[in-house]
């Protein structure tokens, strides 16, 4: 990857990460992205706010990851001006994501990762995830040997509930993460950006309008 790419990619936020990869559904003004990652419910991973979102779709433009295809009025509304990923956004998104799937450092970025790892390939993404899983495991084997080691000494529970809750969680987490690579391995399903765009997008909304649904009758 040249230099400005490399720079660019360094640059990237994740919400500017989920910009770049809507784009790679077809050309999009700003107002159509906002309403499609709130439909969405990217906004659990991501704060959206318009005066954001508008900055940052000016300052990937700016790298050249997005450029302006045109602009068009519908009535009395403001003009709006409509975007396209470029070559270049396309390789940061992917470098992005190789970058931050299997770092443990930065949870929130991990998450938009994990959202956009079907842009990179299968069996690249099984080998990032194995790197994760071994970091993960450190980790792991850590808080659960200083509880167990705690526990020995005597220390009362009061004082290891957070680390008792963080074993706990890392060990879900392998267990999801064993899973989900058995399933990549096994190729369970279609993987990639090849899948049909429309019929993904539609699914996805599906998806997360479910889980909000769920979520709000628990």
């Amino acid at each position: 990857m040249e230099q400005p790419v490399k720079d660019a990619t360094c640059k990237l936020t994740p919400l500017g990460v989920m910009v770049l990869a809507l784009l790679r559904e077809g050309d999009m003004h700003p107002y159509e992205m906002i309403r499609l990652m709130r439909t969405r419910h990217h906004d659990r991973l991501v704060p959206i706010t318009n005066g954001t979102f508008y900055h940052t779709v000016s300052r990937l433009e700016r790298q050249g990851l997005l450029a302006e295809v045109g602009v068009d009025r519908d009535g009395k509304r403001p003009e709006r001006t409509t975007y396209a990923l470029t070559d270049d956004g396309e390789h940061a998104v992917a470098e992005w994501v190789r970058t931050e799937l299997p770092r443990m450092d930065r949870p929130i970025e991990f998450r938009v990762a994990l959202a956009e790892s079907h842009n990179i390939d299968r069996e690249e993404v099984i080998d990032l995830l194995t790197q994760r899983r071994a970091a993960l495991t450190g980790e792991h084997r850590l808080f659960a040997d200083g509880v167990a080691k705690a526990r020995e000494r005597g220390v009362p529970e009061q004082y290891l509930v957070q680390t008792s809750r963080q074993a706990e969680l890392l060990a879900a987490d392998l267990a999801w993460l064993d899973d989900f690579l058995l399933t990549l391995e096994e190729c369970r399903y279609p993987w990639g950006v090849h899948v049909d765009s429309a019929e993904a997008a539609d699914l996805a909304e599906q998806a997360a309008t479910a889980a909000v649904s769920d979520s709000q009758n628990v």
